[in-house]
């Protein structure tokens, strides 16, 4: 018979080239509880990538990015799933806190721009990365990573920046302490120290420099919203 994956001929259980089975497994309770397992244990999954990029950060990414893309979870679906936990957890206990928040009199199309934000952290979180890697790239350009494998980076980082928000408005919610300004500092001091160790984790001058591009990507991610939303209604109003 030939592969269902890549058309090879095979005679054996599992292709010779892609490694598809040649008879998929009927999916059952076994199969669930195996790919909840596989998504949770601690030696592959996403319980192991938060381990890592909490105790190593500068180490396991530089590994993802040159060496072994298996291990940890893909950094765009990490991402949007630590955005996911803090979204469902901010919305369960009615927390109105986050880490970009607009007020005005009167809705514009900014405010709008900035409610979707604020709904969408995962999508947001990608966008923001962008700018925050172009300031990175900018400020690290001695060192031999393009633009995309430091967006990669910062999809980490940010993922556990979720997460750090996600611990602190649970611990609001349950206990009605009010903390997340200091889990936004906290956010912000593990991003720094987590950039500064994947280039250089002995020069005290890369925390600094990482910590600035993040502070100027998240302030020029902001700085765009309003523009876009100022232009918007510019235009429209006329």
């Amino acid at each position: 018979m030939n592969c269902k994956n890549c058309i090879t001929k095979i005679n054996q259980n599992y292709c010779p080239d892609c490694g598809q089975p040649t008879k998929l497994k009927r999916i059952d309770g076994q199969y669930i509880l195996s790919e909840i397992g596989s998504v949770l244990n601690f030696d592959k999954g996403i319980l192991f990538t938060i381990r890592e990029l909490l105790l190593r950060p500068g180490q396991s990414v530089r590994k993802f990015v040159s060496d072994d893309r298996n291990r940890l979870v893909k950094p765009i679906i990490f991402i949007i799933i630590t955005s996911l936990i803090y979204s469902l957890i901010n919305h369960f206990f009615h927390i109105e806190d986050s880490y970009v928040k607009f007020e005005e009199a009167k809705q514009s199309t900014t405010g709008y721009i900035f409610k979707w934000i604020q709904d969408h952290y995962g999508y947001a979180n990608i966008i923001m990365g962008i700018f925050i890697a172009f300031w990175t790239k900018l400020l690290f350009r001695k060192y031999n990573y393009n633009f995309f494998e430091i967006l990669i980076l910062l999809c980490f980082v940010m993922g556990i920046g979720m997460l750090i928000y996600s611990f602190f408005s649970l611990f609001q919610g349950l206990f009605q302490i009010d903390l997340m300004q200091i889990s936004g500092i906290l956010s912000f001091l593990y991003s720094a120290w987590a950039i500064g160790q994947f280039f250089d984790k002995s020069k005290f001058l890369n925390y600094v420099k990482a910590l600035f591009s993040y502070f100027i990507g998240f302030l020029t991610f902001s700085l765009t919203a309003i523009l876009i939303g100022t232009l918007i209604d510019l235009i429209f109003k006329h």
